[in-house]
């Protein structure tokens, strides 16, 4: 039982951290574009990572992406030491990254975790094998889709207002920012949340095989206690910001206008809504990081600094496998006392 408290204490903690490391994805654009100050951003997109909760459980229905995450292990092979490791693992990856400025995946890095102390504890027999494939396939796609959407959408806009006034056009597009980071906030809040939720699950589930009195049989037995603690953590982790990471998302990708912001929260949230929709658990990093280069291409490719861009990606990419090495690591400290 106590081994379950910490790894829920852990995974809300997390989950905090997963707030103010992905703050940035919801707010770069609206501060780089001084629409909002940087304390008026996180609260404004910490209320609405927190509005999530109320759509998820009231107008969707359910927590569908949370259910995946926690079949991300087969649940024979599920154990509360595993999952510790895979939650101790994503925590300091997560804090690295932050800490050098790099915003990677808080979701990959969780998932990542929890595969790879699985497979250290039981081998590649532990994992199931077509979620990891299509979560990893959406390391590529989510971004892709918001880049597709966000080139679309700004020729589109630009045809639209190609009359108005450029100081009417900026004025109006300062007003929809608001919008746009309100929509990208909740789309951040359903699919991070989530992850937690899935981790949580997951451990009550191996809890019940234990016997212990907080497990339950299935995610569908899961107390709203949980879903509730971790909207809450991540809206508080996102109104402590995450400052390095804000300025590689708000400047140093490409230069963002008004215009473009709206253009790009709203790609990022219309990809974050079709992969909840699907039942994916997707990067919010991952997916305004493309909507933000889409907006950029649509001036000139070489408005879009591509070295920071390749420098994102590689990171990307290397956030599953370095945590699932940490995660087998932590197994191995972890299985000598437990």
């Amino acid at each position: 039982m106590e081994l379950l408290v910490i790894i829920i204490i852990l995974a809300l903690a997390f989950d905090y951290i997963n707030g103010f490391h992905d703050a940035a994805n919801s707010i770069a654009t609206i501060v780089s574009t001084k629409v909002l100050t940087p304390f008026q951003a996180v609260l404004w997109a910490a209320l609405f990572n927190f509005v999530a909760f109320f759509i998820a459980k009231y107008i969707i229905g359910g927590f569908g992406i949370a259910n995946t995450v926690s079949k991300t292990v087969i649940e024979e092979y599920i154990t509360l030491p595993i999952i510790l490791s895979g939650v101790v693992a994503s925590i300091i990856w997560n804090l690295y990254t932050w800490w050098k400025g790099i915003p990677s995946s808080s979701s990959h890095t969780l998932i990542g975790g929890f595969a790879g102390a699985a497979i250290m504890a039981n081998g590649f027999g532990a994992i199931q094998t077509s979620i990891i494939l299509k979560i990893i396939a959406f390391i590529f796609l989510a971004p892709l889709i918001g880049m597709v959407v966000a080139f679309g959408f700004t020729l589109l806009v630009l045809h639209i207002c190609r009359r108005m006034h450029p100081h009417t056009a900026e004025y109006w597009f300062k007003k929809l920012q608001l919008v746009s980071s309100a929509l990208f906030s909740i789309g951040h809040g359903l699919n991070d949340s989530q992850k937690v939720m899935g981790i949580i699950a997951a451990a009550m589930i191996a809890a019940h095989s234990e016997g212990l009195g907080m497990g339950i049989n299935s995610i569908n037995d899961l107390p709203n206690w949980v879903a509730f603690s971790c909207f809450t953590a991540i809206s508080l982790g996102t109104m402590s910001g995450g400052w390095k990471i804000v300025k590689t998302m708000g400047t140093k990708i490409t230069k963002v206008t008004p215009l473009e912001g709206v253009i790009a929260e709203t790609a990022g949230a219309f990809t974050l809504y079709l992969t909840e929709f699907l039942k994916i658990p997707v990067s919010t990093t991952h997916t305004i990081t493309g909507a933000i280069i889409g907006v950029g291409a649509t001036k000139r490719l070489s408005a879009v600094r591509w070295g920071v861009t390749r420098n994102l990606m590689t990171a990307w990419v290397l956030t599953i496998p370095v945590s699932a090495l940490l995660a087998a690591i932590v197994y191995l400290v972890v299985s000598l006392f437990l």
